[in-house]
């Protein structure tokens, strides 16, 4: 089977899958064509696995065993394929299908365990009614088509991941829950370039979501690849990932497989739930787009040296803590503007940041860098160790002439970083001390710590170069500064209410 005919089947099992009654929105397809994938693929990658282990005098020991490995129990609603090609007669009906699917086969993945591999099957199965064809003369067409896909084919492996990234962005583009987990890929390109993971790193997303930056670090690294054991350190012992819910967690499993990782650490977890203060593992690099505009308990926020119950600085405090002590071990991550200019909780963990670490890049994104799901104005941070923190490097990047704002029809592109890029890679090589300190422009400024450090932590953009009586931003990023305003105005009532509720004096 060629690509283009291959791509052709992926997206027809879409087709149909939109016509069940079961799955006819995106969310729900793609999840359905996610499960579906995992599985034929997980049990093509075990016989891999079982067949090493048996060249080296092994025990190998299956994650889905028996009657529940696609190659046993596909064949019996299918039909056996035949040396010819064909398929002979099914031996279920369709009944018998959605019998053994929905009342054998996915409460069997739902307890799985004994392993972090199978505990985090278990968790994409077991905590809510998992997608599944309304039709079983709909799901018998889907899985032909997914039987099909060869895994051990690096063409089959190529064309089937270009499908699923469009499905992803697919889903970024038409469901405005898909901003839990998806980032435009223009921004994780730009922040893993800066980051510049090296193969011997560890690499790590606690809020991995659709995998999109662990993803992009497996592809910029696996082009350093030279030798057998660069090639076993990343598929083996680099790239980690938490991720709370399970939907995202199977999106994210399924779209690291695709780019070709075969045994990533993907586990199904609040990171939150961690104590910052006693991390059993710390990682070279940290990757991310972590949640914002949540709250967490009084339990959570025990986890952390301050104490908030917004989402967006728990996860900043715990990337500093999990960030290895030593000199060159850094993060690029997506923030709220919120994060960059609130005072209190937020003042304090940047002050803690600036002293603690190097913050050497502050990108301000332009609004709807993150449309259509969210038009809450962004900023990317990077940091490394050692600190503290000397002189900052401002960057905003500009919304092109033609554009009021990036929008679903106008999207954030790749070549829009491309100031921003060339800036960076001169400002680097200063810091290395191979090139001049570069010349601020009317994009970009630069900040020293005690500059900061008087304006009480504060760290939004404050471009020096506008002339006075322009420094009001745009009409597009006051409205979403003032979403930030209210949305942080909201936090203080209901934190006063939880204490009025407690009975605590105001």
């Amino acid at each position: 089977m060629s690509r283009e005919e291959l791509a052709n089947d992926i997206w027809r099992a879409c087709d149909i899958m939109r016509r069940d009654n079961n799955c006819g929105g995106v969310m729900e397809y793609v999840e359905h064509l996610s499960w579906v994938l995992f599985l034929k693929f997980l049990d093509e990658q075990e016989e891999v696995f079982e067949a090493e282990a048996g060249l080296k005098g092994r025990t190998f020991t299956r994650m889905i065993e028996g009657k529940y490995r696609w190659s046993a129990w596909v064949p019996k609603a299918l039909g056996k394929r035949q040396k010819n090609g064909k398929r002979g007669s099914p031996e279920w009906d369709g009944d018998k299908l959605m019998q053994f699917v929905r009342g054998d086969l996915i409460p069997h993945l739902a307890s799985l365990s004994g392993s972090s591999e199978r505990e985090l099957i278990a968790g994409v199965f077991s905590d809510r009614n998992v997608i599944v064809c309304a039709s079983p003369f709909n799901l018998k067409d889907v899985l032909a088509i997914v039987d099909e896909v060869d895994f051990q084919n690096p063409d089959d492996i190529h064309t089937v991941a270009h499908v699923y990234e469009g499905l992803l962005q697919k889903l970024g583009n038409e469901n405005k829950l898909a901003g839990e987990f998806y980032t435009p890929r223009p921004v994780i390109r730009f922040v893993v370039q800066v980051i510049d993971p090296q193969i011997g790193e560890t690499v790590d997303d606690p809020a991995c979501g659709s995998c999109g930056f662990l993803a992009e670090s497996f592809e910029y690294m696996r082009a350093k690849e030279r030798t057998r054991k660069d090639h076993e350190t990343l598929q083996r012992r680099t790239f980690f990932g938490n991720e709370k819910k399970s939907v995202p967690a199977l999106l994210g499993l399924m779209n690291l497989v695709l780019h070709g990782l075969r045994a990533p650490t993907i586990r199904r977890r609040n990171t939150l739930e961690e104590d910052s203060r006693h991390l059993s593992e710390r990682s070279d690099v940290v990757v991310t787009n972590p949640p914002f505009g949540g709250t967490e308990n009084q339990q959570i926020q025990q986890n952390f040296p301050v104490k908030s119950n917004a989402t967006e600085l728990l996860f900043l405090e715990y990337i500093m803590k999990k960030l290895k002590a030593r000199d060159g071990s850094r993060c690029g991550m997506v923030v709220p503007e919120g994060t960059l200019f609130r005072g209190g909780a937020f003042a304090a963990v940047k002050q803690n940041l600036l002293e603690t670490f190097d913050l050497f890049l502050v990108v301000s994104l332009p609004p709807g860098t993150f449309a259509p799901y969210s038009d809450v104005k962004t900023a990317l941070l990077f940091f490394e160790r050692p600190g503290p923190t000397k002189e900052v490097l401002y960057y905003e990047l500009p919304v092109p002439e033609n554009l009021k704002k990036f929008s679903k029809g106008a999207p954030i592109a790749d070549g829009h970083f491309d100031e921003a890029r060339d800036l960076w890679a001169r400002w680097n090589a200063y810091r290395k001390g191979k090139a001049p300190r570069p010349e601020a422009t009317e994009q970009s400024w630069f900040e020293t710590l005690e500059t900061l450090a008087a304006r009480g932590y504060d760290l939004s953009t404050k471009n020096p170069s506008r002339p006075e009586g322009e420094n009001l931003p745009p009409p597009a990023e006051l409205t979403a500064m003032l979403l930030e305003r209210s949305r942080e105005f909201g936090s203080i009532i209901e934190r006063l209410h939880e204490r009025l509720g407690n009975g605590e004096e105001a």
